[in-house]
């Protein structure tokens, strides 16, 4: 893992994979995430689902500046040559009723399989139809949901005190998460089960999000990474020229004036599509 702070100038990847964003929350590490996009540019960026919280968008709308300077980054980035690939995940789930469709050169996907440049395939997917939680029992899963957004909610406070003491950044919603004993093992098997289905299709690892624990690791001969968040974490998964993965962790944020046009149509098409998805 390497956790960056400062680079000097843009570096540049084959290819950069992000997750668990949660736009419409406010937890979402807007800030984080955009220092981060303005010094790191990759020929391919897939967004590995939960960019938009869309379970939050629907029950009180939220969407500020910083969240369209997100939209806005990603969008320029596109339109210079990048290629983006958007998986929905389950708090994005209204996105995948638009497979195949372009949105602003953004390509929406279900699944994507990833060829690395070592030859390496891996199946590509946000993770939540492995969750038993989420598939099955929707209402645990929005108490679940809030819960988590407690935990954000004292992880917030805790972040400003530290960044004012001049300290670095410290997670105390994942720290609290993985003193859980069911939290752990919910973490192994769910682990397990997505690199079992990157082997039943043929992949040689599997690179999702869903959970919020981004490790790169072998599971019984299968390369399993798992993205991070930018609640939480801030960590994004960097695919160097010769096929490298690499996690990287971001904990600087300086401030740097974002370039801004009008999204207005992008915001009024999310809302037609929750709307539509919720009907």
């Amino acid at each position: 893992m390497t956790t960056e702070t400062n680079p000097s100038s843009t570096r540049h990847y084959k290819t950069l994979f992000i997750s668990d964003v949660h736009l419409g929350s406010k937890a979402a590490k807007t800030d984080y995430l955009l220092d981060f996009l303005r010094l790191h540019d990759a020929d391919t960026i897939v967004l590995v689902g939960d960019i938009v919280d869309g379970w939050r968008l629907k029950r009180s709308w939220y969407w500020p500046q910083p969240c369209n300077d997100v939209v806005q980054k990603l969008l320029r980035k596109a339109r210079k040559g990048t290629r983006i690939i958007y998986i929905p995940g389950n708090h994005d789930e209204f996105m995948r009723d638009f497979p195949g469709m372009h949105f602003g050169g953004i390509e929406v996907a279900q699944r994507h399989m990833h060829e690395a440049a070592d030859g390496r395939r891996y199946l590509v997917l946000h993770g939540d139809e492995f969750d038993v939680v989420v598939r099955n029992a929707r209402l645990l899963a929005y108490l679940g949901d809030w819960a988590y957004d407690m935990a954000i909610v004292i992880n917030i406070g805790l972040s400003a005190v530290r960044r004012r003491l001049g300290m670095p950044y410290w997670s105390f919603s994942a720290w609290a998460k993985l003193q859980v004993k069911h939290a752990v093992n919910f973490i192994g098997e769910f682990q397990r089960v997505v690199a079992e289905e990157a082997r039943r299709a043929d992949a040689d690892g599997v690179i999702c999000g869903h959970i919020h624990h981004a490790v790169i690791e072998d599971i019984e001969g299968i390369r399993y990474i798992n993205t991070g968040d930018w609640v939480e974490s801030c960590t994004a998964i960097a695919e160097h020229t010769d096929g490298t993965m690499e996690l990287l962790t971001w904990q600087q944020v300086k401030g740097v004036p974002v370039e801004r046009e009008d999204t207005s149509e992008v915001e009024m098409l999310m809302a037609r599509a929750l709307s539509q998805h919720a009907a």
